[in-house]
Order: C-alpha cells, then sequence, then structure tokens
C-alpha cells in the first residue's frame, strides 16, 4: 500500500516553469509505476506522463511532449514532473497515481492509489 502527496503547484504566467513533486510513503515505491494525470474544470480526466518501476521508460500525452518530463527518485520515494514552457491550457489540477501493473497503461483504472492533487494555473 501506497499514500501519494502532491506539491508544488501554483499560479505562473505562459512561458514559465514549474516542478511538481509526488512523495509517497509506505512499502516498496520502487515496484510501482508512477503517472500524472490532470483535469481542468469541464473536461475528462487526462494522462499526462508515465515512468516505470525503474525509470527506464517514460512516456507522455502528445500534448505536452517535448515540454514536459516525468522522473523518479526511488532513493526518496518521490516523482516528479518537470513542466516548461507552459500555456494556459495547461491549467487544470494534477494528480499522480500509483499502479503493480507489469505493463504500460494510461488508463486510470490501472492505478492502485492516488494524491488528492494540486492546483496548476497558467495565465496568458
Amino acid at each position: 500500500q501506497v499514500q501519494l502527496v502532491e506539491s508544488g503547484g501554483g499560479l505562473v504566467q505562459a512561458g514559465d516553469s514549474l516542478r511538481l513533486s509526488c512523495a509517497a510513503s509506505g512499502r516498496t515505491f520502487s515496484n510501482y509505476a508512477m503517472a500524472w494525470f490532470r483535469q481542468a474544470p469541464g473536461k475528462e480526466r487526462e494522462f499526462v506522463g508515465r515512468i516505470s518501476r525503474s525509470g527506464a521508460t517514460p512516456t507522455y500525452a502528445d500534448s505536452v511532449k517535448g515540454r514536459f518530463t516525468i522522473s523518479r527518485d526511488n532513493n526518496k520515494n518521490t516523482a516528479y514532473l518537470q513542466m516548461n514552457s507552459l500555456e494556459p491550457e495547461d491549467t487544470a489540477t494534477y494528480y499522480c497515481a500509483a499502479s503493480n501493473k507489469a505493463f504500460y497503461t494510461r488508463a486510470s483504472t490501472d492505478y492502485d492509489y492516488w494524491g488528492q492533487g494540486t492546483q496548476v494555473t497558467v495565465s496568458a
């Protein structure tokens, strides 16, 4: 079982950068793949990125590819989302999630544990 807590959200201007953190507590953090999702008002929850248990295979949604970078530090039990060149369309509540599935997935239903979310607002 893993508990997740996001931090690092805030209000920034278009073109700025922001780094989100997801601190995990519980057993064997390295046994879980980690992902970031986001949800804007009036929209469905959207996959942002995922990283494997080892950190070797990060993948991204097309909307953020080239701008966002997901990483993890298993020694610190923490996952990160580095967001560069932020746009107003990136405004959303961002959630981290953990999965013990061995295969790649973007489906939120495959993730067993979720944080409470952190708000990111990007002004024009």
